[in-house]
């Protein structure tokens, strides 16, 4: 069965979704596991003494990479275990890990693969990381910014808006920009995105560890050396904790201290105290944004959230109180996954689908890098000011993996930790 590929790869977690073409039709783009655990695929790599990546945290910060997105661009490259590596390098990495793995559930390769990326990227960031995933094989994969993909995905659900605000909030970062359906109703960005690079998910946790580490003082001091072994298990506590906050008015930070189990009991007002300061300034980004384009909040046809931490209910009410009306989705962690699939079937929408057999080698595609609107498939190279330079061959199929270039001891497979659980 046909169907398109949709990846939304954030700085702590990479989500995939599937739009399949049925009876003549795309049904709605709907989550894809990525991997055997709960939640979504984490971003994070860890490479692995003999030069293999394995996907989560490892006890030697010297091997583990993350944040690779917001890397991406750096002339520092990271390095892990004493050898270089490229940030878009190990992004395109993960890209072709998902692919692989949807790949091998769906038993053929997608009829075209849409990859989101940061809005605020220029064109040498989305060269970059384009050249990345041509290594892999991965040429005609399609890029939209992520603002686009949102706005696509809370479509792709009902949303008939004609300007709205995009609402991003991941587990690392904050982006938010207005978008507009243009003459050939597909979404774009209007004026500049404005982000947070260093604001998102993970910075609650910390203020929830925070909090507990302050109440639990004594009893750390009293527990010696070995508190160190049950702290390192405070983040994921911490997340947990939070996400049961999203639906729920209490719950317990626990940790197994040598002298025993510990709780600091939790409330979700105590909890919206400790991250208000920085959710208000969420909400005031995007409301100068607004002002920015000479609109009010009166204007816009709703604010679209998107990303796992907007699901805290301090995100709708601030935004609310700021007069904004706020659309939200049953899973907004997988909206621009959702959105970038949804993207791919309207471009395709056009073209006849194949009866039978997968295309043959060589099937031309294009790649975006703007709006849905923007884009077209040809069978020529693109043109100077698309992501690919035009004097480079068409790009290869989607589904085609050369030989990994990467430092020695590398390979290219990903490799789940047996510890790993998500």
């Amino acid at each position: 069965m046909a169907y398109v590929l949709g990846i939304d790869i954030g700085n702590t977690s990479t989500v995939a979704a599937v739009a399949r073409h049925r009876d003549g039709h795309w049904s709605h783009p709907e989550p894809v596991a990525l991997h055997p655990g709960p939640g979504p695929l984490p971003s994070t790599l860890l490479l692995s003494a003999d030069g293999t990546f394995t996907l989560g945290d490892g006890d030697e910060p010297e091997r583990t990479a993350r944040g690779l997105l917001s890397r991406v661009g750096d002339d520092v490259p990271l390095l892990l275990a004493g050898e270089r590596y490229r940030p878009e390098t190990l992004v395109a990495l993960l890209a072709a890990h998902v692919v692989d793995q949807v790949h091998g559930a769906r038993g053929a390769p997608a009829e075209m693969i849409v990859l989101s990326h940061p809005a605020s990227w220029d064109r040498y960031r989305r060269d970059l990381l384009h050249h990345a995933l041509w290594d892999y094989g991965l040429g005609a994969v399609t890029l939209l910014p992520r603002t686009v993909t949102v706005a696509e995905g809370h479509a792709a659900r009902g949303f008939a808006g004609g300007t709205a605000a995009v609402y991003a909030l991941g587990g690392g970062t904050f982006e938010t920009a207005l978008v507009r359906r243009n003459a050939r109703d597909r979404y774009e960005t209007v004026g500049v995105p404005a982000t947070l690079a260093r604001l998102g998910g993970a910075d609650f946790d910390e203020a929830l560890a925070g909090h507990a580490r302050a109440v639990l003082a004594r009893d750390l001091a009293a527990a010696g050396p070995g508190a160190r072994a049950a702290l390192r298990q405070l983040p994921a506590e911490c997340e947990r904790a939070k996400r049961e906050l999203t639906v729920g008015s209490q719950t317990d930070v626990a940790l197994a201290l040598p002298t025993g189990p510990v709780r600091v009991p939790v409330t979700r007002l105590e909890f919206e105290e400790l991250i208000r300061p920085a959710v208000q300034a969420t909400v005031e980004l995007l409301a100068q944004a607004v002002r920015a384009a000479d609109l009010t909040p009166a204007q816009l046809d709703g604010v679209l959230l998107a990303g796992g931490a907007s699901r805290v209910p301090l995100v709708a009410e601030l935004l609310a109180t700021a007069g904004f009306a706020v659309e939200t989705a049953p899973d907004p962690q997988h909206t621009a996954a959702a959105g970038a699939a949804a993207a791919g079937t309207r471009i395709l929408s056009p073209r006849p689908l194949p009866v039978g057999p997968p295309p043959p080698a060589g099937t031309p595609a294009t790649v975006a890098t703007a709006s849905v609107g923007s884009m077209a498939r040809t069978s020529t190279p693109p043109p100077a000011d698309d992501l690919t330079p035009p004097d480079e061959p068409p790009p290869r199929p989607p589904i085609r993996y050369p030989p990994l270039d990467l430092p020695k001891r590398s390979r290219r497979k990903l490799v789940r930790s047996p510890g790993h659980e998500g």
